[in-house]
């Protein structure tokens, strides 16, 4: 069994910081333009360091450093770009020079407070006294933070509140429209909490900040975060952020998508109902199983800083669902047959993905327990047990298999004729691999001679006699 792993979807989003980068450069290196060219290949360079954090080269740490300059400005145009490019005519990733906003395209008085509305909202359903109270992993202090897992509730509270505002008659179709202002005011969001994040950890106690975010670096410092788990009170301002307001927003956009479908002809198409209900199923249980979140990379180990604030409230929502912005403009018909299949493909990723994390869940908290008992294990010297039997005796990260089939299947309602609604799940693969590789060195470092054994019983990472 995986046991360096994390239980939770990857849109819990340290995961964003390398591997997004890594994945963009690699769509846009990939473009026929040689003045594309010219721009990204010294960025890939600066990833390439961002990779490294251990490397002590002057020349490593100077471009390490560029990385933590270049990348807050490249990743919020890169959200703007995507929005841009779904809702152009040609919807073509490759075109230059790109579909640029107009100034008035930039700015609606009506976005800021949307945005600032909807995060008061959330906030205050972060305080209802529904669901129960969890404790997270022991901090080096001594002590565990206490959680309240009432996501899924303020995910059906705020759907009860979108099916009044369309039965009051709201034109939830004008967040087409609002895209880009929307992203304009998420990103100003992300960059003024972020500074609000820096400065405040100063004040914060040495066992209180993040071991990765404290170097002394203050432009690394301020895009990893220093911090590791900024409170005001009883909330946790990263707990937060990770699966509230970019996550159910992500959904609700999602929905506004389908409703300006339904304004420009009449009726929401196939392709659009199974987008808007494989990414609603996902975010749906990423919130039930919201306590997984509390053993996560992003929780336990990565500071507080732009990094994740940008990949919870800007990446996150405008990029992870730019498959319904893209059917907006690109409807698509879909015959039954082939709707099946990606129903199927996608059920049968959520299958895999789900029975995977509940089956390790279950072996961490109870190993006699009857479901898991009799899986074949291997001792290790730590004392702990990896499964070598039942979904992890497939492979090393089934997990990571049943993501990335629920992804592709986001996709293909969109047909083949354009590169972008597949944007997420090329990204997301080329994460998933750097995830995969860094999980890897981390067990064989923590297991030793046991994790050895466990590759040669278990030889595929991801995919079948593929990888």
């Amino acid at each position: 069994m995986f046991l360096c792993g994390e239980d939770q979807q990857l849109h819990s989003f340290s995961s964003i910081n390398r591997g997004l980068f890594i994945t963009a450069l690699i769509r846009n290196l990939h473009s026929r333009q040689k003045a594309l060219s010219c721009i990204f290949v010294p960025l890939v360079l600066l990833a390439v360091a961002l990779l490294c954090p251990h490397t002590q080269s002057v020349t490593f740490i100077w471009i390490r450093l560029s990385g933590a300059i270049c990348i807050p400005i490249f990743l919020p145009l890169t959200v703007l770009f995507l929005i841009c490019v779904s809702r152009s005519p040609e919807a073509s990733v490759l075109q230059w020079p790109p579909p640029l906003p107009s100034q008035d395209q930039l700015w609606d008085p009506v976005a800021p407070m949307l945005l600032l509305a909807w995060i008061t909202l959330h906030t205050l359903l972060y305080f209802m006294p529904l669901g129960k109270v969890s404790e997270g992993l022991l901090l080096r202090d001594g002590t565990r933070l206490k959680y309240p897992i009432n996501g899924f509730h303020a995910l059906c509270i705020s759907g009860v509140l979108l099916m009044l505002l369309l039965g009051l008659g709201a034109p939830m179709g004008y967040l087409f429209e609002l895209l880009v202002p929307l992203a304009v005011c998420a990103i100003a969001v992300s960059f003024v909490f972020s500074v609000y994040l820096y400065i405040r950890s100063f004040w914060a106690p040495s066992h209180a900040l993040a071991l990765g975010g404290n170097t002394g670096n203050p432009l690394y410092d301020f895009f990893i975060g220093r911090e590791l788990n900024p409170r005001i009170g009883s909330f946790d301002l990263k707990y937060f952020c990770e699966l509230r307001p970019g996550l159910i927003g992500w959904v609700v956009i999602n929905f506004g998508m389908l409703m300006k479908e339904v304004e420009l002809r009449g009726s929401p198409s196939l392709a659009m109902i199974l987008v808007n209900s494989f990414q609603l199923l996902y975010v749906a249980d990423a919130l039930w199983n919201e306590e997984a979140v509390l053993s996560t990379m992003d929780i336990v180990h990565d500071g507080f800083g732009f990094m994740l604030v940008f990949g919870d409230l800007a990446w996150v929502p405008f990029t992870y669902g730019l498959q319904a912005a893209f059917l907006v403009v690109h409807p698509q018909a879909l015959t039954s047959l082939r709707a099946a299949a990606i129903i199927a493909l996608n059920g049968a990723g959520y299958y895999i993905f789900r029975k995977s994390n509940s089956q390790k869940n279950q072996f961490r908290r109870d190993p006699s327990h009857p479901t898991v008992a009799r899986l074949e294990t291997i001792a290790t010297a730590t004392g702990k047990r990896l499964l070598v039997s039942g979904w992890w005796g497939f492979v090393r990260h089934p997990n990571y298999l049943g993501d990335l089939l629920m992804a592709l299947a986001w996709s293909l309602p969109c047909g083949f004729s354009h590169l972008l609604p597949y944007f997420y799940v090329i990204y997301f693969t080329v994460l998933l691999i750097h995830r995969e590789d860094r999980d890897e060195r981390q067990c064989r470092a923590k297991y030793g001679l046991a994790w050895d054994t466990y590759c040669r019983r278990v030889p595929y990472r991801i995919f079948p006699y593929i990888y």
